[in-house]
């Protein structure tokens, strides 16, 4: 055994790259405050989407026959317009020939402007009773609709009955309005018309005491004498006929330029207000009513700001909170629906991978497993394995010891990086003849493989991580691709070692699944990404001509297996030579392994973008593999767990058995997938047990560690070789699984 060992004292001080990991680190927690700042943005973004649509909460029960005992007489057979001035009942009438036109369940993007141009047009003022929600989605026809002179009152946020809804349900349904008119057109207003309300006399025990609270608060109540019933859309004579009052009389009419197909509205209304002026009507607000009630015998009619008397200036808090409201609705209006087609997008590609998968894997496998199948005359020279260890005094005797058994012959070389929990001391203590151990400063996992490289002996060298082990016939299998001169690089088939946790059954899955299926198919296509650190070969010749292991980037592994690939050099996927790795137990180490590891994998595609528009094998690797990287393990993982919150959202919003079953449907694909991916590996199908506890949570976490990669990527941040906490569980391959 050979040792290089430089001079140290007791105690070492932090090196450089440890004060780099120590500074980049105390940066994580706003990194991942931000990033759970990004979800919950987008969580309120599609809760505020749904509200908007009236889906939630949502009560369109129309009560009959109920008692009306506690109405006075005076409101149930006075007029439409009903005021609580001095706390009393009070109801105001249209005069006669006089028409207030009113107009409910808008502003719509389709028919209230068509409307506004018919009002202006004609030089009719009118009354439309907006619900916030709308409001909030179309502010601009609000603003239209008070600058040409109409009045505006509420008729709830979210079109609900408000006599069924508690009090803080009812206040925040007027509150909400009020926020929605204030923000698009700078307003408030005083009238109110409840949804589904219609004359005075169908007020019952169960509503009056909303309007009796409402009127205390100041709102003006406001109902209907003339239907047109335009909503049963029973043709343009019939609804100027149902709009038409009795004998001259005045009346509150009732239109809608919301709520449903509006055409037949929009054709009778012209013919509608023809008629009227041609039997000596007038039309006018609500607030008209009640100015010319109110006047003396004689007196001149108000027109102006009068005719809009309801309206109240929106200042201070209330103007700034509307404008606030108003654009985050504007958002969730953009990002909504942006989001949706997004997904359909992702879906649609996620679906065409797993099809393209599960085609090449088989093809992979066929072909791979054939009788006849060589790579060339079997590889029989000895090969030097390197092993980089920091710290891993839990498992390197497992490692050796695993290493020991090979029935390929190989030298060991353990390049202790600056460990200070004698790692090196327990390799060394083990006396093993074919090992070597070299000591080196703290200088991280790149600076130790390309050590170990320019120490090897051979001309093909094995990489592992410390906390590995191998099966006996693992690094013979490994490196007989080796045979075929144009490979440079094999990758091995990594097993999770401590799957007996929820968080290893886990990551047993994603490897199984996800890295060992990609990497069947990566290999056909010639495209591999990554040679896993925990198992990979190299021809030494190949990693020298590339320049060693960088320290470019977080994610060594990706860096040289691209870098080989614009070299000119094959790899190669060898799904028989096995190791049995020990996987972060804690969401904490696994949050950090997969943050560097997506981080890092972001990092190499950047370093090697030019591979798009590079010829040869570079430029094969650029077209085909970089494109298929990003998108599947970039673009798509962040948005796969977003299918869950959408369908949650579904589920709240839309439909909730149609949105189950598409959730089960797509679960069901990826079980097909899975278990396809199981078969191969001949693991046990029980750990599938776990994947749709998987999919709700473990994927979510995966999102929010692509945010927080992301969010470092933007902010120039970078971290060193991090370190995570072993148990050395993982002792034999027998044991593990």
């Amino acid at each position: 055994m050979t040792t290089t060992t430089p001079s140290r004292g007791r105690r070492r001080a932090p090196s450089r790259m440890e004060r780099a990991a120590g500074r980049a680190a105390a940066l994580q927690r706003p990194r991942v405050i931000l990033a759970l700042l990004l979800l919950l943005a987008l969580v309120c973004v599609m809760l505020l989407d749904g509200y908007l649509r009236a889906e939630v909460g949502g009560d369109q029960r129309v009560r009959t026959g109920a008692s009306s005992s506690d109405v006075p007489d005076d409101v149930l057979n006075g007029g439409p317009i009903v005021t609580f001035r001095g706390g009393q009942a009070t109801t105001v009438s249209v005069p006669d020939r006089t028409i207030a036109l009113t107009f409910d369940d808008g502003p719509n993007p389709t028919w209230t402007p068509e409307v506004l141009e018919i009002l202006e047009k004609y030089d009719v003022p009118a009354t439309f009773f907006l619900v916030g929600s709308m409001v909030s989605r179309y502010p601009g026809i609000v603003a239209d609709m008070v600058e040409q002179g109409h009045e505006v009152g509420i008729h709830t946020f979210t079109h609900v009955d408000l006599s069924y809804q508690s009090d803080a349900r009812v206040r925040r349904e007027m509150e909400q309005t009020q926020l929605a008119l204030a923000g698009a057109a700078g307003i408030t207003t005083t009238l109110f018309r409840a949804p589904y309300s219609s004359q005075t006399d169908a007020i019952d025990n169960y509503s009056w005491p909303v309007y009796k609270k409402l009127g205390q608060d100041g709102y003006t109540s406001v109902f209907v004498d003339t239907d047109s019933d335009d909503w049963k859309r029973p043709g343009v004579a019939k609804i100027v006929q149902w709009a038409t009052p009795e004998k001259n009389k005045g009346a509150s009419v009732l239109f809608h330029d919301a709520g449903g197909e509006r055409s037949q509205t929009i054709a009778a209304l012209p013919k509608y207000i023809e008629k009227m002026r041609a039997k000596g009507y007038t039309f006018t607000t609500i607030s008209g009513v009640m100015e010319k009630q109110q006047a003396p015998a004689g007196a001149p009619q108000a027109g102006g700001t009068r005719l809009q008397a309801a309206h109240r200036e929106a200042t201070g808090a209330i103007l700034y909170e509307g404008r606030a409201l108003v654009a985050a609705v504007t958002v969730a209006e953009w990002a909504v629906p942006t989001l949706s087609v997004g997904l359909m997008v992702v879906g649609v590609a996620v679906m065409g991978r797993f099809g393209m998968m599960l085609l090449l894997a088989r093809r992979h496998h066929r072909q791979r497993n054939r009788r006849r199948f060589s790579w060339g005359p079997p590889v029989t020279r000895p090969v030097s394995v390197i092993v980089p260890a920091y710290n891993e005094k839990e498992c390197i005797a497992n490692t050796l010891h695993s290493l020991a058994r090979s029935t390929h012959p190989i030298e060991i070389i353990v390049v202790d990086d600056g460990s200070t929990d004698g790692t090196a001391d327990i390799a060394e203590s083990l006396g093993m003849p074919n090992v070597r151990v070299i000591r080196q400063a703290n200088a991280g996992k790149p600076a130790a493989l390309n050590h170990g490289v320019r120490s090897a002996r051979y001309d093909i060298v094995v990489m592992m991580d410390g906390d590995t082990v191998f099966e006996p016939d693992t690094v013979r299998q490994l490196v007989q691709p080796f045979a075929d001169p144009e490979v440079g690089a094999v990758a091995g088939n990594a097993k999770v070692g401590n799957r007996t946790t929820v968080i290893g059954a886990w990551q047993h899955i994603e490897y199984v699944m996800g890295f060992n299926l990609d990497r069947r198919m990566y290999d056909l296509l010639r495209c591999m990404p990554t040679i896993p650190g925990a198992i990979g070969a190299f021809r030494r010749e190949a990693v020298l001509q590339v320049g060693g292991m960088s320290e470019d980037t977080l994610a060594e592994d990706t860096d040289i297996t691209i870098a080989l690939h614009r070299a000119g050099w094959r790899v190669v996927y060898q799904e028989h030579a096995r190791a049995w790795t020990e996987a972060p137990g804690s969401l904490k180490q696994l949050w950090s392994q997969r943050y560097r590891w997506s981080y890092g994998t972001m990092q190499a595609l950047w370093k090697h973008r030019k591979t798009m528009t590079d010829k040869g094998p570079s430029g094969r690797f650029g077209r085909v593999g970089m494109p298929l990287v990003v998108l599947f393990q970039i673009v798509t993982p962040v948005f796969a767990p977003l299918i869950d919150v959408f369908t949650v959202y579904a589920m709240i919003f839309v439909d909730f058995q149609a949105s189950l079953l598409a959730w089960f449907a797509v679960l069901g694909v990826q079980l097909l997938c899975a278990a396809y991916a199981f078969r191969l590996d001949r693991e046990k199908y029980r750990y599938l047990l776990m994947m749709p506890l998987q999919q709700l949570a473990y994927r979510q976490m995966m999102y929010l560690v692509l945010i927080h990669s992301c969010v470092t990527a933007l902010t120039g941040g970078r971290l060193r070789w991090q370190k995570l906490k072993r148990t050395g569980e993982v002792g034999t391959p027998a044991g593990a699984g």
